[in-house]
C-alpha cells in the first residue's frame, strides 16, 4: 500500500504516461503507463542493458527500430484457441505481426555488439509457412481471394455470371420503361436487385415490392422476370460464405496450433518496443545510464546537474520555467540528509527528484543528469510527502504524517531511499522537533539513505554531533525575495521570516519586537550562515572566472586548429594549381609538336626541312621545360607496417594491416569481421598518401618482334546491342545473336544501362563463360561509362 502511494506522490503516473508517447505498437504504450518496477538488482541491470543496447542500435541505424505491422493479436489468439472463427481482418493482422517480428530479429542479428537483445530475440519463432499461407488466402482488406480454394473461385464466376444476367435484364426494362422509373438506377434492397418504380405507375413494371421512399414517391420494385436469377444469386452468396468460414476455420486452426509461441513473440516484441521506448524518452531527456554504486564498499551517490523529467516536459510541452537542475553528491557515511530553507525554495521538487531518478534507475530508464551517473539501487523508495488531513477518517494534518511514517518504517529495508517532506511539523513545535530529531536518528540507524525537509533548527545541528548527517539548504536572493531553487550543500538553511516581513512593509515595531523573542543567539547563527554562504559565492564566482578562462583556451585553440587547417588546405589547393599549369603547359607543347611533324610530313624530305624541325623542336623545349633546378630530396614513401590503419579506396573502408607486404606487394588486412589479401597499389594511408612500390628486378628481356597495333575499336549499329529494361534471362538470346553477327568485327557494344546493376551483373556473368569472347570491359566515359560493356571476340 505504501508503495503505491509513494508512486503517486512522486507522480510517477505522470513519468510513465510521457514514456508511452515514445512506443511504436500499443502494447507497447500499455505496457509503459503500467510499469513494473522490478524487486531484484538483476532485473534492473538486464532492463538497463536493453535499454543501452536499443540506444546503441537508435544512434547507428537510420530509422532507428521499426515496429511496422506489429499489433495486438492477443484477443485474436484467445479466440482461436477457444475453437472460435477468426475474421479475415484478424488473420491479416497476425500474418503482418510475423512479418514485423521477423524484420526486427533481423535488424538484431545483423548487428554484432547487442547481445542482450540478440538473446532475447533468438527465443523468437515467426512462422513464415503460416504467414505466407494467410497471405495466399487474405487481401489486405481481410478478404478472403479467389485462389484461397477452387471451389470458391467457380462460385465466385457463377455469381458474377448470374450478376450479369441479372444486370442485363433490369437495363432493358430501364431501356422500355424510363417513363415508369424515378432514375436510370439498378439499386439493392435485401441482397436483390431491384428498380426506382414512380408509385403511379408500379403497374407498368409488375414485379415485387422491397421498399419505400421516405416521402412514398418512389417504390423499389423487383421485377418478377428477375426473381429467379436473384434466388440463385442468393444461393451462390450463402455458398460463397460457406467456402469462405470454411478457409477461415482451417487457417484459424493453424493459428491455434501455434499459440503459445504467438504470445511469446507478442511478448517479445512488447519488451523490444518498451525497451526502444525507453532509449527514446532518455534521448529525448538528453539522460545518460546510471551505475548502481555500493555505498558499504565506500562509494559515492554522484548526481550533478539532476533535473525533474516532469519539469523539464512541461518546460517543452507545456510552456514552463526553466529547469534548475540540482548537485547531489553524498559521501558514503551519510544516512540522513536534512534540507532547511524558505518556503517554495524547491525543497519538496528536490525530494521528488531523487525519487524519480532512484525510480527511473530501477526500470532501466536512464537519469536526466551529467556524467557519471551514480546512485544507489534502492529495494524502495518510501516517501511522505503532502498533506494527509481527513475530515472523514477525523485525522489532522499531524495525525496524517505519523500514519503514512507508521507505514513506511514497517515496510523500509536497510537498503530503502526513505524521502520525508516538512519532518515533525503540524504539532507543538517543541514537541514535533523532539519527534523528528527521534526520528531522523532511527532512519540512520535503519534505512540505507534518508532525506528529510524540515524548519526546525535543532536539526540542523545534529550534523555536528553525528558524523552520519549532512546539512543542505536552498538558497534565497534577499535582495528580490525570491528562492533561486539552487541547493547548496554542507550549511543549513537560515530563517528569513523577518526580513522577508520586513522587505514587504510590515511596520518596523513589530519585526524589531519578534527578533527580541527570537533571541541574540538566532541572530548570530543567521549571520554565520550568511558568511558561509558569501564565502560560497565567492568560491563559485572564481569557478565561474576559472570557468570561463578554460573556454577561452579551449576557443583560442579550436581558431589555431583551424587556421593550420586552412593553411593546409590553401597549400594543397597551390599545388594542384601548380599542376594544373603544369598540365596546360604539356598540352600545348604537344599540340605545337603534332604540329611540326605534321609539316614535316607533308613537306619535302630534305636534311634541311629536318633541321628546320629539329629546330622548331629546341625552340618549344626552350619555352615549355622547366629551367634546370636541384630536386627537392624526396619525402620519405609511406610503407604500411603490422598494426597500421590503412584506407581501400577502392572499397571505401578503413583496415588494420595484419601481415606487411611480401615480396609479390601484397598484405594481409582485416575490416570489421573480414580478412583479405589486397595489391599495395590498391591501398594508402589515412592522410591519403600512396606506398612505394618496389618493382621486382627482371631478367633482360629477349628483343620482342615488332608489333603491329591492333586497329582501333569502331562503334557501329551493326556492333551495338540495346538491352535496356529486359530482363537477364531474356537478354541471353539477344547477346547470343548480337554476338554472332558482330564476330567478323571482333566487338560488341552492349547498352544495358544503371538501373540497380542486376543487368549488367547478369550480362558479365554470361559473357565470362561465353566461349567466343576473349574478354570485356566497360566502356569510355565518353561512350556511356558503367552502362556499356564492350566485349572483345576471339
Amino acid at each position: 500500500m505504501i508503495q503505491a502511494e509513494t508512486l503517486d506522490l512522486l507522480e510517477w503516473p505522470r513519468l510513465c504516461q510521457h514514456l508511452s508517447t515514445f512506443a511504436a505498437t500499443k502494447l507497447g504504450a500499455i505496457a509503459a503507463r503500467h510499469l513494473t518496477i522490478p524487486n531484484t538488482l538483476d532485473e534492473s541491470l538486464g532492463l538497463l542493458a536493453q535499454t543501452k543496447e536499443v540506444y546503441q542500435l537508435e544512434s547507428r541505424l537510420a530509422s532507428g527500430l521499426l515496429f511496422e505491422g506489429i499489433s495486438d493479436i492477443g484477443e485474436a489468439l484467445e479466440r482461436a484457441e477457444r475453437q472460435g472463427l477468426l475474421t479475415g481482418e484478424e488473420l491479416f493482422a497476425i500474418a503482418t505481426t510475423l512479418a514485423g517480428a521477423r524484420n526486427l530479429r533481423r535488424v538484431i542479428d545483423n548487428q554484432t555488439d547487442v547481445p542482450v537483445l540478440t538473446e532475447l530475440v533468438a527465443e523468437l519463432r515467426t512462422y513464415p509457412e503460416l504467414e505466407q499461407e494467410i497471405h495466399r488466402c487474405i487481401d489486405e482488406r481481410g478478404k478472403v481471394m479467389d485462389r484461397a480454394s477452387p471451389k470458391l473461385g467457380e462460385i465466385r464466376e457463377q455469381q458474377k455470371q448470374v450478376r450479369d444476367r441479372v444486370y442485363q435484364m433490369l437495363q432493358n426494362i430501364l431501356q422500355r420503361q424510363s417513363n415508369a422509373v424515378q432514375e436510370q438506377l439498378i439499386t439493392q434492397r435485401s441482397d436483390r436487385f431491384v428498380l426506382p418504380v414512380k408509385a403511379p405507375q408500379k403497374d407498368a413494371i409488375p414485379g415485387i415490392i422491397h421498399d419505400t421512399s421516405m416521402s412514398g414517391a418512389t417504390l423499389y420494385v423487383e421485377p418478377h422476370s428477375t426473381v429467379q436469377l436473384n434466388n440463385q444469386l442468393r444461393q451462390l452468396l450463402r455458398r460463397e460464405q460457406a467456402e469462405e468460414e470454411a478457409v477461415r476455420q482451417v487457417l484459424t486452426a493453424q493459428v491455434a496450433e501455434v499459440k503459445a509461441d504467438l504470445e511469446r513473440l507478442l511478448a517479445i516484441a512488447t519488451t523490444l518496443d518498451l525497451a526502444t521506448a525507453r532509449a527514446r524518452y532518455s534521448l529525448w531527456l538528453q539522460a545518460n545510464p546510471p551505475r548502481f554504486v555500493d555505498r558499504v564498499a565506500g562509494e559515492n551517490v554522484t548526481l550533478r546537474n539532476l533535473r525533474h523529467p516532469l519539469l523539464v516536459w512541461q518546460q517543452q510541452h507545456e510552456q514552463g520555467r526553466a529547469v534548475v537542475p540540482i548537485d547531489l553528491m553524498i559521501r558514503p557515511q551519510i544516512r540522513v540528509v536534512a534540507i532547511t530553507g524558505p518556503n517554495t525554495g524547491g525543497k519538496t521538487v528536490t525530494l521528488k527528484t531523487l525519487g524519480l531518478a532512484a525510480l527511473m534507475a530501477k526500470v532501466g530508464l536512464f537519469i536526466p543528469a551529467r556524467e557519471p551517473v551514480e546512485i544507489p539501487w534502492f529495494d524502495q523508495v518510501l516517501t511522505d510527502i503532502g498533506d494527509e488531513q481527513s475530515i472523514e477518517q477525523s485525522l489532522s494534518t499531524f495525525s496524517g504524517h505519523i500514519r503514512r511514517i507508521s507505514r513506511i518504517l514497517e515496510a523500509m529495508t536497510e537498503r530503502s531511499l526513505v524521502l520525508l517532506d516538512e519532518v515533525g511539523a503540524g504539532t507543538d513545535p517543541s514537541e514535533g522537533s523532539a519527534l523528528a530529531v527521534a526520528l531522523l536518528k532511527y532512519l540512520a540507524d535503519q534505512a540505507q539513505l534518508a532525506i528529510a525537509t524540515t524548519h526546525f533548527g535543532e536539526l540542523k545541528a545534529l550534523k555536528y554531533q553525528d558524523d552520519r548527517f549532512e546539512n543542505a539548504a536552498v538558497e534565497f536572493d534577499d535582495v528580490s525575495l525570491s528562492p533561486t531553487y539552487r541547493l547548496l550543500w554542507g550549511i543549513p538553511g537560515r530563517s528569513n521570516a523577518l526580513t522577508i516581513a520586513r522587505r514587504l512593509g510590515l511596520k518596523a515595531e513589530i519585526t524589531t519586537q519578534a527578533q527580541q523573542y527570537v533571541g541574540g543567539a538566532s541572530e548570530e547563527v543567521n549571520e554565520v550562515i550568511a558568511g558561509l554562504e558569501a564565502q560560497r559565492r565567492q568560491q563559485e564566482t572564481k569557478a565561474q572566472e576559472a570557468s570561463q578562462l578554460l573556454e577561452q583556451a579551449e576557443r583560442l585553440h579550436r581558431q589555431v586548429s583551424q587556421k593550420a587547417t586552412a593553411l593546409q588546405e590553401r597549400e594543397r589547393d597551390l599545388q594542384l594549381a601548380q599542376e594544373r599549369a603544369v598540365q596546360d603547359a604539356i598540352a600545348q607543347a604537344r599540340g605545337e609538336i603534332a604540329q611540326v611533324i605534321r609539316q614535316l610530313q607533308q613537306g619535302p624530305m630534305t636534311a634541311q626541312e629536318a633541321q628546320k624541325a629539329t629546330n622548331a623542336l629546341n625552340e618549344i623545349a626552350g619555352r615549355r621545360l622547366p629551367s634546370k633546378q636541384k630536386p627537392a630530396p624526396p619525402k620519405p614513401a609511406f610503407r604500411p607496417q603490422v598494426g597500421d590503419r590503412i584506407r581501400i579506396p577502392r572499397l571505401g573502408q578503413t583496415a588494420d594491416v595484419l601481415s606487411g607486404p611480401d615480396d609479390d606487394g601484397e598484405l594481409t588486412v582485416r575490416f570489421g569481421l573480414m580478412k583479405m589479401t589486397v595489391k599495395l597499389q590498391d591501398v594508402e594511408s589515412l592522410d591519403g598518401q600512396k606506398p612505394e612500390i618496389v618493382a621486382k628486378p627482371k631478367p633482360a628481356p629477349e628483343p620482342a618482334p615488332v608489333e603491329v597495333k591492333p586497329a582501333p575499336v569502331i562503334r557501329t549499329s551493326r556492333n551495338t546491342v540495346d538491352i535496356r529494361g529486359s530482363r537477364v534471362a531474356d537478354s541471353e538470346a539477344t547477346l547470343e545473336a548480337a554476338i554472332r553477327e558482330a564476330q567478323s568485327q571482333g566487338t560488341v557494344w552492349i547498352i544495358h544501362g544503371h538501373g540497380t546493376g542486376r543487368l549488367r551483373q547478369g550480362v558479365h556473368e554470361f559473357l565470362k563463360h561465353h566461349p567466343q569472347v576473349e574478354r570485356f570491359e566497360l566502356a569510355e566515359q565518353a561512350e556511356g561509362g558503367s552502362g556499356v560493356t564492350v566485349a572483345y571476340l576471339k
